[in-house]
């Protein structure tokens, strides 16, 4: 039995690593090809005297013939006897990458295709880092072309091994790498013989066995308004619903004002007058009170509104080939609104060849960097994480498409009421009388190092040493932080960053009311721990605790490195995650060999040196 619900899969890969023979030779072999299709290939094949080519079927434009390139994304529908697909063959040239991100963005599942001869190429790599830019959860890796390498299994050992590797420090796990030849195909629809030492699936298994996501009727409520006209007396608002259900008396928010009403009439396509309507409609509603609504607005159901933001942090695919740069102006458009953003901060900068991160004030063509963006009015979006629709969006400039980003959650805690509400509260008690109360200043210790390195061990161990002295002190260590305050965070790179943001919100409110506070946190990106010390000002002090990764690895206190050298984390810092060691610390404290005794009394002596208040300040307070 078919599914109601066609899976949407986008093919990418390296230019002539085949996929478009894929699609074609798999359109034949399940039966899908349009009736006369394949007779009209082969007559276009015998006029130019050139040999039968599979990847003609797809490759519908004279011009693509001509330079045997893909150059623009192509939908097309095929079915196995478990689903319906909706392919989406992408364009693998460097040049045309615009129009696979803008192809992708609908897709729901991958299919990465790899050259057995070629293995994984700069393109590769850039495609899949892709596909977690614009958020496709869900790849099947096709490793192609295995007749070029006589069907050899030590081969495709060695790609998909190569492959699996680069896709788990990027945080992608495939569901199936699959050796296949799609020219002959070999393992595509079904078994080879030429494959006969391969025991898992084939690509269609593979593809059959892919989950489906939860259906755009079954999400949250989001009708972006398009228009809004007036038909005598009354206010019709026009949208496409881009999920959810919406019914005839149904309550409606409207964002970014606010403001609820009723849905009091409905109409649908040809003048219909439905009394519902679902995901992927569009309708023209109108409401039971006069409410301010313009293009741009988001209808949603009162309790389940999206989230508001006047900087968000997101991650961005810069196309044009003019770098854009920090304080430059853009066009963010998110469904039917467009906001006036500027480029607030690149935070990083990533090479989706190695993964390094770096920094910079601007971001080049088909670069890859994480930002954040800041508005003047409100921006109403989804993170990607919960909506992938209301998450993704593209920036202009000058009328332009430049760039494709996803949006990760606002930067800073202020979300849906967007700063507009908000006035901070002047402290009745000044930092000074503290101090003076206390005998010291507040400030934050901030330790960071590879798990084992005895971070939790000397922050506990200074905190007695400091209370044994009347300082006022406290510990925010990582775990004890995730089983609580954080206990809703992920170990994904955004979740990471939220989780120390959040750890050095609460530090600098603590230390602004006086306390010492050891912060025990792996933070193993230097531009994370950047930011906590922009949040808290000059009380940061960053203390390297340094031990070798075989030291930490051989400690091991809390069994983790063994679990992730099994496979059973993912992403571990010193493992198969980074870690970048601080490049000027206020105070490294190496714990290979020293006695964690003497660390403490380092940490202590240091702690002495710069919050101590001078003999004979410290006051009591009536």
């Amino acid at each position: 039995m078919t599914s109601s619900r066609p899976l949407p899969i986008v093919i990418v890969g390296h230019v002539d690593h085949g996929k478009s023979t894929l699609i074609g030779r798999l359109l034949h072999d399940t039966g899908s090809l349009p009736e006369g299709k394949l007779d009209e290939v082969e007559a276009l094949c015998r006029r130019r005297g050139v040999d039968f080519e599979w990847s003609f079927v797809m490759d519908a434009l004279q011009l693509e013939r001509d330079q045997g390139i893909t150059l623009d994304t192509t939908r097309i529908w095929f079915s196995s006897p478990a689903r319906g697909y909706v392919i989406i063959d992408a364009p693998g040239h460097e040049q045309f990458l615009k129009n696979m991100v803008t192809g992708a963005a609908s897709a729901d599942a991958a299919v990465l295709v790899v050259d057995a001869t070629e293995g994984v190429s700069e393109q590769t790599r850039r495609h899949a880092y892709l596909l977690t830019l614009i958020g496709v959860p869900q790849v099947v890796v096709a490793v192609n072309k295995m007749d070029l390498v006589g069907f050899d299994a030590r081969r495709f050992a060695a790609v998909a091994g190569e492959v699996r590797d680069y896709l788990a420090r990027i945080g992608l796990h495939p569901a199936e790498v699959v050796p296949l030849s799609a020219r002959g195909g070999d393992n595509l629809a079904a078994p080879s013989a030429a494959l006969d030492w391969w025991r898992g699936a084939t690509l269609l298994a593979a593809l059959d066995a892919l989950p489906s996501r939860p259906a755009a009727a079954d999400r949250p409520l989001r009708l972006p308004v398009q228009d809004v006209y007036r038909e005598g007396d009354r206010r019709v608002l026009v949208g496409r619903i881009d999920s959810g259900r919406l019914r005839l008396g149904d309550a409606l928010r409207f964002l970014p004002t606010g403001r609820t009403a009723r849905v009091a009439s409905m109409e649908g396509a040809q003048g219909t007058a439905p009394i519902a309507a679902v995901a992927g409609q569009s309708v023209a509603i109108t409401l039971d009170d006069d409410l301010f609504v313009e293009r741009g607005h988001i209808a949603a159901a009162p309790d389940a509104p999206p989230a508001q933001a006047l900087a968000v942090r997101a991650r961005v695919f810069w196309l044009d080939e003019r770098p854009v740069a920090v304080d430059d102006s853009l066009t963010l458009k998110l469904g039917t609104a467009a906001y006036p953003v500027r480029l607030e901060a690149v935070e990083r900068v990533i090479d989706t060849q190695d993964l390094g991160r770096h920094q910079a004030d601007t971001v080049g063509a088909n670069e890859i960097a994480e930002v954040v963006l800041r508005s003047p009015v409100p921006i109403l979006f989804d993170p990607v994480a919960d909506n992938r629709l209301g998450g993704r969006g593209v920036l202009a400039r000058d009328y332009r498409l430049v760039g494709g980003c996803i949006l990760e959650g606002p930067e800073g805690a202020r979300a849906d009421t967007a700063d507009r509400n908000l006035t901070e509260v002047a402290p009745s008690v000044a930092a000074g009388e503290i101090a003076a109360a206390n005998g010291h200043a507040g400030g934050v210790l901030w330790l960071t190092g590879l798990s084992g390195a005895g971070k939790s061990t000397l922050a506990m161990a200074l905190r007695r040493r400091l209370f044994a002295h009347g300082w006022q002190t406290a510990v925010l260590d990582g775990d004890n932080l995730r089983t609580r305050l954080n206990a809703d965070l992920g170990f994904t790179p955004a979740d990471r960053s939220e989780n120390i943001r959040r750890t050095a919100e609460v530090a600098r409110l603590m230390a602004e009311a006086g306390q010492i506070v050891v912060v025990a946190l792996i933070s193993p990106l230097a531009e994370d721990r950047r930011r906590a010390r922009r949040i808290i000002g000059d009380g940061f002090h960053e203390v390297h605790v340094s031990a070798d990764l075989a030291v930490c690895e051989a400690r091991d206190p809390k069994g983790l490195y063994a679990r992730a050298r099994a496979g059973a984390i993912r992403n571990f810092t010193g493992v198969d995650a980074p870690y970048e060691p601080p490049e000027a610390p206020e105070l490294t404290v190496d714990t290979t060999t020293a006695p964690p005794a003497d660390a403490v009394d380092r940490l202590a002596a240091y702690a002495a040196t710069r919050f101590a208040l001078p003999a004979g300040t410290r006051r009591r307070v009536p």
